[in-house]
């Protein structure tokens, strides 16, 4: 009898207007719409790497732990399987927003050193690189933020009544976002100021000289 009168409470709370359910459809494909986009984003910023290592290593190749340090990064980053169904699993989401971090780093620490070198910097190509990297950072600052509001607006929908009944029903869970941590240490795009030379870091071989 409490299993029928729970049964006959589920379906009368689904007539409502207010199930969620729709809802529901619609806030997970935002979040598919947006996750695809952050995925695009980072895989076009992953692309830039190539090339951005080749023409640092023209004239700095001695700077071999962080040109190589930029190279397995991104490696780390192809490794893994950045499938829609990736925002469905938190492990696998830490691991890539981990993967991201250390990609970030990487390339701050070698547009640094490309602060030591006058000629790399005078490097129409190394330019052009360094502008295409900024503006795909700047893209992915927006495609994140965008994931970020589309999975709050699917999270509140998940927990609040009467539409978390349905989502139970329908077996929608909660979707990982990005957290505080992430936000400190992707959120500002790598940045370099060609206005002056940067102090080499301490027991770092002194610059190429110019020819």
């Amino acid at each position: 009898m409490r299993v029928r009168f729970a049964l006959l409470a589920l379906m009368a709370v689904l007539t409502l207007s207010g199930c969620g359910y729709n809802t529901l459809q619609s806030t997970d494909e935002q979040i598919k719409a947006s996750w695809a986009e952050v995925l695009n984003q980072y895989k076009r910023r992953a692309d830039l790497i190539p090339n951005l290592v080749n023409t640092v290593k023209a004239y700095a190749a001695h700077e071999q732990a962080v040109l190589m340090g930029v190279t397995e990064a991104r490696a780390k980053v192809g490794s893994i399987q950045a499938t829609p169904e990736l925002v469905d699993n938190p492990e696998a989401f830490g691991k890539f927003l981990a993967a991201q971090r250390e990609m970030s780093s990487a390339l701050a620490r070698l547009l640094v050193v490309a602060e030591n070198y006058p000629q790399l910097k005078a490097d129409q190509n190394f330019r052009d690189l360094q502008a295409q990297l900024e503006g795909t950072e700047n893209r992915i600052a927006v495609a994140r933020n965008r994931y970020i509001k589309a999975v709050q607006e699917y999270n509140v929908t998940v927990r609040s009544f009467p539409s978390n009944l349905t989502a139970m029903m329908f077996g929608y869970k909660t979707k990982p976002s990005f957290t505080v941590e992430d936000e400190k240490a992707i959120a500002e795009p790598p940045k370099v100021d060609f206005g002056a030379p940067a102090k080499p870091p301490a027991g770092a071989p002194a610059p190429a000289a110019a020819k």
